[in-house]
């Protein structure tokens, strides 16, 4: 219930009192289980996360391998219009002064980054690409591509394929480095 209304109403806009009455609380019902609307908001934010990190596994995949998990990430998400809709709207609303959600989105932000930097690296270490890739550019466009496809598609889902044109920019930002095909 916290997650519809905060993902078509906003942080700012969601009330309390909405959120507990479609999950069948009363407000102080709800207060109860999280003490303000803005652990609430964390909470929402943490199973979000938390349910990504569940389908990552026990360990993430290697190189290549985790960018090609990022476009199966982007699949599943076209079937999710409503968490995708919660990141969209709480992620742009974060960088508002005073949002409470900001230093989540920072971080989560940083640390994506981090993962996927990682991953070129270790793609280059492997021989998959060539080392002279700038890996925190490309990490950073990847993740840019990522985003922005979620915008599109949420106003015009028939329109964009968030899968296959993930699949096309990363593709095209590595195609310059693989090694040549024997």
């Amino acid at each position: 219930m916290a997650v519809d209304t905060f993902a078509t109403r906003g942080y700012h806009n969601a009330s309390l009192a909405e959120i507990a009455e479609r999950a069948g609380l009363t407000q102080a019902g709800l207060l109860h289980h999280f003490r303000s609307k803005t652990a609430l908001l964390s909470s929402v934010l943490e199973l979000r996360d938390s349910s990504e990190i569940e389908q990552l596994g026990p360990e993430r995949p290697r190189g290549l391998a985790f960018l090609n998990h990022l476009v199966d990430t982007v699949r599943r998400n076209a079937e999710r219009e409503g968490i995708v809709r919660l990141y969209t709207v709480l992620s742009a609303e974060s960088v508002t002064e005073g949002h409470p959600a900001q230093s989540f989105f920072r971080e989560r932000y940083d640390g994506l980054r981090a993962l996927v930097t990682e991953a070129l690296c270790e793609a280059c270490d492997l021989g998959e690409v060539h080392a002279e890739l700038d890996v925190e550019g490309v990490a950073a466009a990847v993740i840019a591509v990522m985003d922005g496809l979620q915008v599109q598609w949420l106003l015009a889902p028939a329109s964009v394929d968030m899968a296959a044109t993930t699949r096309r920019v990363i593709d095209a930002l590595l195609a310059d480095l693989l090694p040549a095909q024997d």
